[in-house]
């Protein structure tokens, strides 16, 4: 079974940093586009960043782009993102998510497997 599991989430204060990792099982890893999404309390679920399989490829919303930065080790099945100048509305559950394919504008996939979410919340 397809397992991914975020990780790296707090509380952190305006200007700080975190990253999260998501840790992915029972795929082809290096075959699969990661995503990384958020969803705060009545807001819709935004894209905020992904990464292509070969890691050649990323995109970031314009809400976190300058600020965060996704990576991904494929040795280690893991994608992470460094969030850093962290704002009071990055907060929000962070989810990863695959897709098997090797297609590089990862921004235009629809995922198939997800995470569980790991809480991120940004206050003073």
């Amino acid at each position: 079974d397809v397992q991914l599991q975020a990780s790296g989430g707090g509380l952190v204060q305006p200007g700080g940093s975190l990253r999260l990792s998501c840790a992915a099982s029972g795929l082809r890893f290096d075959e699969n586009a990661i995503a990384w999404f958020r969803q705060a309390p009545g807001k819709e679920r935004e894209r905020v960043s992904c990464i292509s399989s070969s890691g050649g490829s990323t995109y970031y919303a314009d809400s976190v782009k300058g600020r965060f930065t996704v990576s991904r080790d494929n040795a280690k099945n893991t994608v992470y993102l460094q969030m850093n100048s962290l704002k009071p509305e990055d907060t929000a559950v962070y989810y990863c998510a695959s897709d098997r394919t090797n297609y590089y504008r990862c921004w235009e996939l629809v995922y198939d497997y997800w995470g569980q979410g790991t809480q991120v919340t940004v206050s003073s």
